[in-house]
Formats: structure tokens, sequence, C-alpha cells
């Protein structure tokens, strides 16, 4: 697990999305202190517009929703779809895989050196592949 360090967070946010080429909007700042301000974790959108609402910050939820997808296209998050009505945004960007609870609708990071794969389909004519994800439903 990460741990950011212990910068002053406004600076450490203001560095996260220059880096990322992402302006930095008051509403963005909030919401990546929110969203790394400690250890990786596996949020959803409700989920982060909820700790918004908690913090007392101002936020819809059509907003949380377009900030995580810029997130995700600037390379800051990861989407991790469950399936065609859950998704989650992982702030451990790093290759890994997913542990899937479907009673608690938890995610658990497996290592990627623990998934094996022997043979992946070739992608599309002109279409590589980014990344396979690997989710293990379990109960629980």
């Amino acid at each position: 697990m990460t741990v950011i360090s212990h910068r002053p967070f406004s600076q450490q946010a203001l560095d996260r999305l220059s880096a990322a080429g992402l302006r930095p909007t008051r509403q963005r700042l909030a919401l990546v202190k929110l969203l790394f301000d400690g250890c990786d974790r596996h949020l959803s959108a409700e989920q982060l517009h909820g700790e918004a609402l908690a913090s007392n910050i101002r936020v819809s939820l059509a907003t949380v929703y377009n900030a995580l997808h810029q997130f995700t296209a600037a390379g800051m998050l990861r989407e991790i779809i469950v399936d065609a009505s859950c998704s989650y945004f992982d702030t451990n960007t790093s290759e890994h895989h997913h542990f899937f609870y479907g009673k608690s609708g938890r995610l658990e990071d497996i290592p990627g050196h623990l998934v094996a794969l022997s043979k992946v389909p070739q992608a599309p004519a002109g279409m590589p592949i980014r990344r396979v994800d690997v989710i293990v439903r379990v109960d629980g």
C-alpha cells in the first residue's frame, strides 16, 4: 500500500493535478485530497460523493463522476468494472488484479505476480492490448 508523504496536502494535490495535466479547480483539489490522503483504496463515485458531503465539500454526483473519469484518463486512477452497473476507482495504478466480495461489494488487491495467464487472444488489427484485468469473485 502507498502512503502519502507528510508534505502540505494542498501542494501535493496541486503537484498531482499538474503532473496529470489537469487544471487544479477547487473541486478537483478537494476530491484529490479525499482520494489520495492515505493508503490505496477502491471507491465508487457514490462513496466518494458521500465522503465529500460528509467533509462539507459541496460537489454534485455528476461532478464527482466527471472528475473520476478525468483522473482515470490522466492515469491517476484505474477504473475496475465489476459488472454493467458497478464500477470502482482504484488509487493503485500498478499492475495487479482483484478479489471481489459479492455480498459486501468490497474489492481487495491481488499482486500482479500471483496471477499467470497462459494464453491471451490476439487483439483486433490495430488495437494493442492495454492491460488484462482479472477479477476473482468470492462470497463475502
